[in-house]
C-alpha cells in the first residue's frame, strides 16, 4: 500500500492501484479495436452475423449487468480486504426480495428491497468474518447455502396460491420500462444489417446499447465509474482501501477499520442485491429458483480477471456477458465460429509468449491453439452441451491466461483483530 501521512487527503500518487504495471487508455482502446476486427474477420469467414448483430449485443449487455454487480460487490468488499465468496447467495437473496416485493408494490419498491435483501446477507457475512473472524470462505459458502434454504423455503409461502404464482415461482412484475434512442437505434441496425468489415459490427455494438436498454441497465453502468471516484478520488474510499491493504497501519492512522469494513461488505451486498432485482425484475418479470446459474461466481471471476479495479471488471462483465448470449442467439452456429476466434487468439498469445522468450508455455499455447482450429475446421457445429457449457469454458480459460499480472488487495482474506498492531 502507498504510504501516506493523512488519510484525510487523497493524493494522486495514493489514488493510483497498488498493482504494478498498468495499460493506458489508449492502450486498452487499441486492444478492444483489435478484439472487435478479429471479431469482425471471423463473421467475414464463418458467416456467422449473429455474433456481432444488435440484437446480440443488446442481449450480451443484459446478460452482463448481474454478473457486473456482483462483481463490483466484491470489489467493495475485497477492496477492503474481505473475500466475498457470498456473492451468489446475496444474488439469490436480491431475486427473491425484489420480485416479493414487486408484484405487490411495484417494480421501483423491489428495486429497494433487493437491495436490502442483498444487504442483509452483506451483514451476516460482515458479523462472522469481521467480528467472529471465521475463514471468510467458509462463511461466504454458508451465506450462498443460508439463501437459497431460505429463499426455498420462503417462495412456497409468499407465492404459491396467488394468481401467476406458484411454489418456485412469483407472479410477474410489472416492467421498469427502457428506452430506445429514436433516429439513431434504426440508423445503426440498418448500418450494421449491410454485414461491412468493422464499421457493420461497431454499429451492432453501439446499437445494443441505444436499443431496448432498461433504466436499471443505465444505473449499473452508472455505478462503475461511481465506484472508481468514490475508492480512488476520496478520503473514505483512501480509508476503505487501507483496509484492505494493512489495517494495522490504518488503525495506527486514527481509521475505524471494523467499521469500514462493515460498510464495504454491506454494500458488497446490496450491489448483488442489485444485480439479483435485474435478474427477477429485467432480464424474467418474475422470481424463479436457480435463476442465479452462477452467476455470482462467474461475477467473481470477472473481479479477479479486472485485477479488483472497476474498468477491468466491466471488461470482463462484458466478455462472460457476450459468452452467456451466444445460448440465448445463435448457440452452435455462433460458438462454432468462436472456434475460429479462439484458434487466432490462441496464436497470438503464442507468439506474444515466445516473443518474451518463454517457449515452453508458447508452444504449448501453440498447439491447443491448432488443435482448436482442427476441431473448427473439422466440424460444421458444437453439440448444444459446448454451447451452455461456454462461459463457464471462457471464464476459466480467461483466469488462467490472466493470472499472472493479478495482484488482490495485501491483507484481503487475512484476519485481524482490533489493536492487533500494539
Amino acid at each position: 500500500m502507498t504510504t501516506v501521512t493523512d488519510l484525510n487527503q487523497p493524493t494522486r500518487e495514493s489514488s493510483a492501484a497498488p498493482a504494478g504495471r498498468r495499460l493506458s487508455l489508449p492502450a486498452t482502446l487499441l486492444i478492444i479495436a483489435g478484439g472487435l476486427a478479429l471479431v469482425s474477420l471471423v463473421r467475414l469467414i464463418t458467416g456467422a452475423d449473429g455474433i456481432t448483430n444488435v440484437s446480440q449485443m443488446s442481449t450480451a449487455l443484459e446478460l452482463a449487468v448481474p454478473i457486473g454487480l456482483a462483481g463490483l460487490g466484491g470489489l467493495w468488499a475485497e477492496r477492503a480486504g474481505v473475500v466475498n465468496i457470498g456473492l451468489e447467495g446475496m444474488l439469490i437473496l436480491g431475486t427473491w426480495f425484489g420480485a416479493w416485493a414487486g408484484y405487490q408494490w411495484g417494480p421501483w419498491t423491489g428495486v429497494l428491497l433487493g437491495i436490502v435483501g442483498g444487504a442483509i446477507g452483506g451483514l451476516l457475512h460482515a458479523i462472522v468474518t469481521v467480528t467472529f473472524n471465521v475463514n471468510h470462505i467458509v462463511s461466504g459458502v454458508a451465506i450462498n447455502i443460508l439463501a437459497l434454504g431460505a429463499t426455498r423455503y420462503l417462495a412456497p409461502l409468499a407465492f404459491e396460491g396467488v394468481e401467476g404464482g406458484t411454489a418456485k415461482q412469483s407472479p410477474p412484475v410489472e416492467s421498469l420500462g427502457d428506452f430506445t434512442i429514436p433516429g439513431l437505434s434504426s440508423a445503426l441496425s440498418d448500418l450494421n444489417a449491410h454485414g461491412w468489415f468493422l464499421i457493420s459490427d461497431l454499429a451492432g455494438l453501439l446499437g445494443g446499447l441505444v436499443t431496448d436498454v432498461s433504466w436499471l441497465t443505465l444505473i449499473a453502468v452508472a455505478l462503475i465509474p461511481a465506484t472508481w471516484w468514490i475508492l480512488w478520488r476520496t478520503s473514505f474510499g483512501l480509508r476503505l482501501r487501507s483496509c484492505g491493504e494493512n489495517p494495522v497501519a490504518a488503525e495506527s492512522l486514527g481509521v475505524n477499520v471494523y467499521k469500514y469494513k462493515y460498510l464495504a461488505v454491506i454494500i458488497s451486498g446490496g450491489l448483488a442485491g442489485l444485480g439479483g432485482v435485474f435478474l427477477s425484475i429485467v432480464a424474467n418479470p418474475f422470481y424463479l429458483e436457480g435463476q442465479t446459474s452462477g452467476r455470482g461466481y462467474i461475477g467473481l471471476a470477472a473481479m479477479i480477471f479486472g485485477n479488483w479495479m472497476p474498468g477491468g471488471l466491466a471488461l470482463g462483465a462484458g466478455l462472460f456477458g457476450y459468452t452467456d448470449s451466444l445460448n440465448l442467439r445463435g448457440g452452435s452456429e455462433n460458438v462454432h465460429a468462436l472456434l475460429l476466434l479462439g484458434a487466432i487468439l490462441l496464436v497470438i498469445g503464442a507468439i506474444w509468449v515466445a516473443i518474451r522468450k518463454k517457449y515452453v508455455q508458447a508452444a504449448i499455447t501453440f498447439v491447443v491453439g491448432v488443435l482448436v482450429f482442427a476441431w473448427y475446421a473439422g466440424t460444421n457445429e458444437v453439440p448444444n452441451q459446448v454451447v451452455s457449457a461456454t462461459p463457464y469454458v471462457i471464464t476459466l480459460v480467461v483466469l488462467a491466461f490472466s493470472a499472472q499480472r493479478l495482484r488482490m488487495p495485501k491483507a484481503d482474506g487475512m484476519p485481524y483483530r482490533k489493536g492487533q498492531g500494539k
